[in-house]
């Protein structure tokens, strides 16, 4: 199993429960592949670098659509949410929370209007990006699923400060209606963060389980879905083959 050259606690909790399970962990120097490794069957790490490993080595690393939250209807999502190339972002003259879908090139942030975005001399016009209405969560909660059930999970954050704590059984029952109304639309192992916005659950986003932390999560539990997210590409699952991230 591969990681990064720079790992988190998470990271390193993955890297403990990897070995539990037999299997052999290698953490790269660099951004580049490491010197003699020939093989690899699983990593863990952030889309960069994921972009030059998984191909190298024949791992698929599975993610959600981009526009699957955009797709989502508002009784699961609690907003407008809206899909769409940055060049028709820069339109916006209003304050809207705007993130990349599967990757951090675009910061995750409230932006004043369109203006505030990143330029073409930045990024290409047709970069996609996820565009909503400003929302205060007061809950957050990270749900591991893994072929169609919440696996393991954990709250990270309460009255948007960073608080660890168990997953409560209604995240995981929110977690469970979503999945059964649109998990079709995801790979078979994914994260979904899910919270409470005015005192309703909603979603906040779905992320790759191998580039996702763990917060306070089994790390076993966890490692079980990790290791089907980004798997040998020979291993994937028909219905999951629509769901393999293409680098860019």
């Amino acid at each position: 199993m591969l990681f990064p050259p720079r790992l988190t606690a998470s990271a390193e909790s993955v890297g403990q429960a990897a070995r539990r399970r037999g299997l052999r962990t290698v953490q790269s120097a660099s951004f580049r592949l490491p010197d003699g490794l020939r093989s690899a069957e699983h990593l863990h790490a952030g889309p960069d670098f994921a972009d030059v490993a998984a191909p190298a080595y024949g791992i698929a690393p599975l993610e959600a659509p981009y526009d699957w939250l955009a797709g989502l209807p508002q009784e699961l999502t609690r907003r407008d949410v809206r899909a769409m190339p940055i060049a028709e972002a820069y339109a916006l003259r209003r304050p809207a929370f705007v993130k990349s879908p599967n990757d951090k090139s675009i910061r995750a942030m409230v932006y004043a209007d369109g203006s505030r975005l990143p330029g073409p001399d930045a990024v290409e016009p047709e970069t996609p990006v996820l565009v909503s209405d400003t929302v205060t969560f007061t809950a957050e909660y990270r749900l591991h699923c893994l072929d169609g059930a919440v696996h393991t999970g954990s709250r990270y954050a309460d009255g948007g400060r960073l608080a660890l704590g168990p997953l409560s059984e209604a995240a995981r029952a929110f977690g469970a209606d979503v999945i059964a109304e649109a998990g079709a639309g995801l790979p078979s192992a994914i994260v979904i963060d899910v919270g409470l916005i005015d005192g309703h659950w909603a979603v906040v986003e779905a992320n790759a389980a191998w580039a996702s932390g763990l917060y306070a999560a089994s790390p076993d539990r966890a490692l079980d879905v990790i290791l089907r997210a980004a798997g040998p590409a020979g291993d994937v699952a028909l219905r999951d083959r629509p769901f393999i991230r293409t680098p860019a």
